[in-house]
């Protein structure tokens, strides 16, 4: 007799231990669960996706840093060693009362220029 009381326990125990997770799954793969753990998801690799583009950006920013210490870029100019401001003169042009060429009074040359150089 508690023989078949114990395995008829077992039984429904096992049995609804098998319904539940049954049901548990049935509703994971419902098409409203699985839209929302996709969801889920796709905000997380977002979320980790930033993290590593702010984690790029910090590092990036960082070896600029040390390259600019490096090759002395990021100290400021010694303002008497910076060449003096140049005017460019036109060419063959002469005010016929003074004899004197004209200059361009608002043209200067840059130093930051390479290209007027030419």
């Amino acid at each position: 007799m508690f023989r078949r009381t114990f395995w008829f326990t077992a039984g429904a125990a096992a049995g609804v231990w098998a319904t539940t997770k049954v049901n548990r799954k049935i509703k994971q793969l419902t098409p409203e669960s699985l839209a929302a753990q996709a969801a889920n998801k796709a905000v997380e690799a977002g979320h980790k996706l930033k993290d590593f583009a702010l984690d790029v950006r910090d590092n990036m920013a960082e070896r600029e840093a040390e390259l600019g210490d490096a090759l002395g870029i990021n100290e400021q100019p010694d303002p008497a060693k910076l060449p003096q401001s140049r005017f460019a003169v036109i060419q063959n042009t002469f005010n016929p009362n003074t004899k004197q060429p004209k200059y361009l009074e608002n043209t200067r040359y840059s130093i930051n220029n390479r290209n007027e150089d030419h």
